[in-house]
């Protein structure tokens, strides 16, 4: 037999993933795509579905930087269908968070809002204790509804993500998140302060000095754009909280490093920043060259940010630029840029942004209660110990089954002198044993077998379209399993085997009489060759059953013996 490829260890797995995130927090694109080009194949032997689905996310979010829609889509519709198979979880939110991000870039806001509710409810889940994936969760679903226009639910996830960074040892991230808070408190600010809010805008952006100030007091070297960008945003509220002139001499000084190190976006955000700062000294001050310094800063900002692919900022230029030169008494110019924005917004946001908060309250309400019916659902058909399907589920299914169209086996397994675990160890063991031989029964079966936990210590492996020798040769390969594997961490006193019993229902040619029994008599044929199993000594299988041990097994089970 030929070995595949070797399996990736997780931890692997972990950190180049991590490698990816820092990258693409990074908002000008570059780093991320020369990441890439260097370990392109980093999850291709993952065989988990969350670590296929991330292939598939950062391949989405390449396609969407290089301008190809097509495999973008394609992309992101492959990750999606593996969520199904992916655990309810930290770090699945934080899979969620991400293509909600890649979603939200690529305009495709109807699908954002979606992942970024799924991504949101995961991260209040019973799952969400305090670990890096948490925190990326709300730091990815901040950035996207900040994207979204629904700036107060963005600072929301920024305030939760602190926290739980906060409650972790690394400071680098805790620093991160407040940068992330300084920067999304700031900007609901300035929107709070255009609209006339101002004293709900300044407390905004006291919030956001106080995240920089605590930035800069941990014990972390952020990297030259992180530190440049903590320094704008910390201008920045100074000026929405009315301190204009306290900022323009950090804000120029910040600038000029800027513009000789920092990247394309960096450079937009700076402009943009210290255009907003010129415009308010030019309205107190009635200094139209400093007007006019504002808006060439703001042509800058534009092109920066359309060249970069942050459509959400490139709109606030368009329509700044626009307000801007209306104030200076330049018509044709002030309608040249609305017009622009006018185009840009009527085709990215069609609804409002009140729409957007609506929707997004709406549909986590309707995703909370899905889940909360999915797993009523999944309590009631589910074997919480073994995560098996229970008996209920399994009588379900076979009740649902129409024997002679098929070959159809059935085999009852139990765990031989399961009574003595319990006994002779403690309950704890009984139920590790019971969750390995689970695990077994799964690992080893066919693909397309069912395995439920029948009762106890006994469970039921469905075997379609297997004949009886098929299904023998299968049950042999799980006691085998069972039989050969390691039990020795849990300090027992004999090694655990189970006994099997197999009964099969053939195919009936067409034009013939179906079988007259059903699933119930299938599974009591089964059931009474396990007893025979038993008899036989154990950790063995058996498809039939001498007439006296049938006898004997038929006066028990009469008797309830």
């Amino acid at each position: 037999m030929t070995p595949g490829p070797a399996r990736v260890a997780p931890g692997v797995l972990q950190a180049a993933l991590w490698r990816y995130l820092d990258a693409s927090h990074v908002e000008d694109p570059g780093p991320f795509l020369e990441l890439l080009d260097e370990s392109v194949d980093t999850f291709a032997d993952g065989c988990d579905p969350a670590w296929t689905a991330w292939r598939h996310a950062l391949a989405a979010r390449r396609a969407t930087l290089d301008g190809d829609p097509d495999t973008a889509a394609a992309e992101v519709t492959a990750a999606r269908d593996l969520f199904e198979r992916c655990p309810v979880s930290s770090e699945t939110a934080l899979l969620m968070a991400y293509l909600s991000h890649v979603e939200m870039t690529a305009d495709h806001f109807d699908h954002a809002m979606l992942l970024a509710v799924d991504a949101s409810l995961l991260t209040d889940g019973p799952s969400a204790q305090p670990s890096r994936a948490l925190l990326q969760a709300h730091r990815w679903v901040s950035l996207t509804l900040c994207g979204l226009d629904l700036e107060e639910l963005a600072v929301a996830h920024a305030v939760r993500g602190h926290q739980v960074a906060a409650a972790l040892p690394d400071v680098g991230d805790h620093g991160r998140l407040l940068l992330l808070g300084a920067r999304q408190h700031a900007e609901l600010a300035q929107t709070l302060h255009r609209r006339g809010r101002t004293d709900r805008a300044a407390e905004l952006a006291t919030e956001a000095i106080a995240c920089a100030t605590a930035a800069r007091e941990l014990p972390w070297e952020p990297e030259a754009g992180e530190r440049d960008l903590l320094d704008v945003v910390h201008a920045w509220a100074l000026v929405v909280s009315g301190e204009p002139d306290a900022a323009l001499g950090p804000l120029r000084r910040v600038r000029r490093s800027v513009q000789r190190d920092g990247g394309v976006w960096l450079r937009g955000y700076t402009d943009q920043a210290l255009a907003r700062l010129l415009r308010a000294l030019s309205r107190r001050d009635g200094d139209v060259a400093v007007g006019e310094e504002a808006i060439d800063l703001l042509v800058d900002a534009a092109g920066a940010f359309a060249s970069t692919g942050d459509r959400r900022r490139y709109r606030q230029a368009l329509l700044e630029l626009g307000q801007d030169n209306a104030e200076l008494g330049r018509t044709a110019e002030a309608l040249h840029w609305l017009e622009a924005y006018r185009a840009d917004t009527g085709r990215a946001h069609a609804r409002g942004r009140e729409m957007w908060a609506e929707m997004f309250v709406r549909r986590s309400r309707l995703r909370e209660a899905e889940r909360q019916a999915a797993m009523l659902r999944r309590h009631a058909l589910e074997d919480p110990l073994t995560g098996l399907g229970n008996r209920r589920s399994a009588e379900r299914r076979l009740g649902a089954l129409r024997l002679g169209e098929e070959p159809l086996s059935l085999a009852v397994v139990d765990v031989d002198r399961f009574k003595e675990v319990n006994d002779k160890a403690s309950h704890t063991h009984g139920d590790a044993v019971l969750r390995r031989v689970a695990d077994l029964l799964r690992e080893h079966s066919r693909n397309g077998d069912e395995v439920y936990r029948w009762a106890g210590d006994e469970f039921l492996v469905v075997l379609p379209t297997a004949t009886e020798a098929q299904a023998v040769v299968v049950m042999e390969r799980l006691r085998s399993a069972v039989a050969e594997a390691d039990w020795t961490e849990l300090e027992l006193s004999a090694a655990v085997t189970v006994s099997i019993g197999v009964a099969t229902a053939p195919a009936v040619p067409a034009g013939q009489p179906g079988p007259v029994l059903g699933w119930r008599a299938l599974f009591d044929t089964a059931d009474l060759h396990l007893f025979s199993a038993k008899r036989g000594g154990r950790n063995r299988v058996r498809a039939y059953a001498p007439p006296d041990v049938l006898r004997e097994a038929r006066r028990i089970r009469g008797t309830g013996a």
